[in-house]
């Protein structure tokens, strides 16, 4: 006996508006936790790694972005990432703003040559210079 199911334009809507429904939901399971996220997700690091080396060595990555084509990923670029870039970016200032200040020490800490003329090696070495001065900074490893 076959089994019943509705067809797929009934079960996407319903898809779609119970999630709209659940986003309540959602929030308050992550304000009223009582797992830390943080802890956990250190902990499954070496499951991350085995599932990320699995995907590596079965393909499974490629296959992923070669079934998804480019068109799915501008319609979701556009449609979703679109809308939600500036208030993404205008909820996350502030944490902008604290990571980067230390970085923006770093620059305003250089004291670069003067310029040369325009292609000259001395402006490239002010580049590596600012370069640098970066990756020492993130790395916490003088170049």
């Amino acid at each position: 006996m076959p089994i019943a199911v509705k067809d797929i334009s009934t079960l996407q809507s319903k898809y779609s508006n119970r999630a709209q429904a659940a986003a309540p939901d959602y929030v308050n399971g992550v304000k009223n936790t009582q797992k830390s996220w943080s802890a956990n997700t250190v902990a499954a690091a070496p499951a991350w790694a085995a599932g990320v080396q699995a995907a590596a060595q079965n393909g499974s990555y490629n296959k992923g972005v070669t079934n998804a084509g480019d068109t799915k990923w501008q319609t979701g670029a556009v449609n979703k990432g679109g809308v939600r870039y500036a208030p993404g970016v205008q909820a996350g200032a502030g944490n902008w703003g604290t990571n980067f200040a230390p970085y923006l020490q770093v620059i305003a800490g250089l004291n670069l040559p003067p310029r040369g003329p325009r292609r000259s090696p001395q402006n490239y070495n002010r580049v590596q210079m600012v370069g640098q001065a970066l990756a020492a900074k993130k790395t916490g490893v003088a170049a």
